[in-house]
């Protein structure tokens, strides 16, 4: 354990880097998943489960806690960690996501933005100090600064207008921050689909000497192909000292391509929903377990897991839970999925030590593209 937040880098292979973030609440192996617990629960799991499996941290959403139970009740209570009964490292967005993409009746300044809960209306305003001053309630160990991330496709001056935003917003958020011994705050890296303005926000923030850097605004809906560009034009701009946390990602595919680029951490929502919505991630690919060629099918989802919902659970039971709408069906594909990003993880850091990143990716990419086994 430490008392300061720090990051080592252990092992490279080419742009790709295994290292270890350390905070007081536990260490973080990178490059890491982070599976997100948007109202302080990682959805269909125990978080005791989701530690098993291997998660070092996972992720809260400021937005959704602070309209329910709100900041002021989790710190009365303990804090979200005591709250949420996970003593380990907990990243918080700033909600400027949410408030731009699920609130009503927004209203953007250079103050901040006024909104409406998407839950009953009621008004709030969200500025970046109000923003560090949630996420210090939520007693969050990685605090992100509040940005506005414009939604792709859009005209270059919207999107420099917004990046140029973000970045005085930055300086709010970091001067709100101050020195906490033991947490961060990291920026956010903006400018869309324009290389020359990530490049412009990333020098930026680096002047700005944060604890860690994020990329954000990918992942909205744009080819995977703009997201790698803006990624070669962002990370070399980055401090290769600093951890680098690319929001919102992604698939297994981003993950490893993102890897490969330089990027340490990443957080999505895909495993959980998908094991919501039936389907199932493992090292075949994807399987639709709604599929009604399931529904005779004796064998597991993987034979060779170590994940007991992979390796015990008929495709035909699975198959019945999820046509019947039982919550067991969405528990055990969640556990399922997550199990297989901490997994893919797991192999990526063993393979960046071996300096065999390149053929491990191509391995994986290979079950892939075989597919999923024939039926019986």
């Amino acid at each position: 354990m430490t008392d300061s937040f720090t990051f080592r880098l252990l092992a490279t292979d080419g742009k790709a880097r295994r290292g270890v973030v350390s905070m007081p609440r536990g260490q973080v192996r990178t490059p890491a998943f982070m599976p997100v617990g948007t109202a302080g629960t990682v959805k269909a799991m125990y978080l005791d489960q989701v530690r098993d499996l291997g998660s070092d941290i996972i992720l809260g959403n400021t937005y959704h806690l602070m309209l329910r139970p709100g900041a002021e009740r989790v710190a009365r209570l303990g804090g979200l960690h005591e709250f949420a009964r996970w003593p380990y490292p907990i990243l918080t967005d700033s909600g400027g996501f949410q408030v731009m993409s699920l609130s009503q009746l927004r209203k953007l300044t250079e103050t901040g933005v006024t909104f409406r809960s998407h839950i009953d209306g009621q008004r709030f305003e969200m500025t970046p100090e109000r923003s560090i001053e949630i996420q210090g309630l939520l007693d969050s160990d990685i605090q992100m600064q509040l940005d506005e991330c414009v939604a792709l496709p859009a005209k270059p001056k919207e999107i420099e207008r917004a990046m140029e935003l973000s970045l005085r917003w930055a300086e709010r958020c970091k001067t709100a921050f101050g020195e906490q011994p033991g947490k961060a705050m990291f920026g956010i890296v903006q400018g869309g689909d324009v290389a020359a303005l990530r490049v412009r926000s990333a020098q930026a923030l680096k002047a700005m000497d944060l604890k860690g850097y994020s990329i954000g605004g990918l992942a909205v809906g744009e080819p995977q192909a703009v997201m790698l560009d803006m990624l070669d034009a962002t990370c070399p701009e980055l401090p290769e000292e600093k951890p680098r946390y690319l929001m919102g990602v992604g698939t297994p595919d981003d993950i490893l391509k993102s890897v490969a680029r330089g990027v340490d951490m990443f957080d999505c929502v895909m495993p959980t929903r998908a094991g919501r919505h039936g389907l199932a991630y493992t090292r075949r690919g994807k399987i639709n377990l709604k599929n009604a060629r399931h529904a005779d099918d004796p064998r597991p989802l993987d034979e060779e897991s170590d994940c007991p919902a992979a390796r015990d659970y008929s495709r035909a039971y699975l198959h019945h839970l999820v046509k019947s709408g039982e919550a067991l069906g969405a528990m055990l594909l969640t556990w399922n999925n997550l199990s297989y990003y901490q997994k893919l993880m797991h192999d990526i850091r063993d393979a960046i030590e071996a300096r065999a990143f390149v053929e491990r990716s191509a391995e994986i990419s290979e079950g892939w593209a075989r597919g999923d086994l024939p039926a019986v």
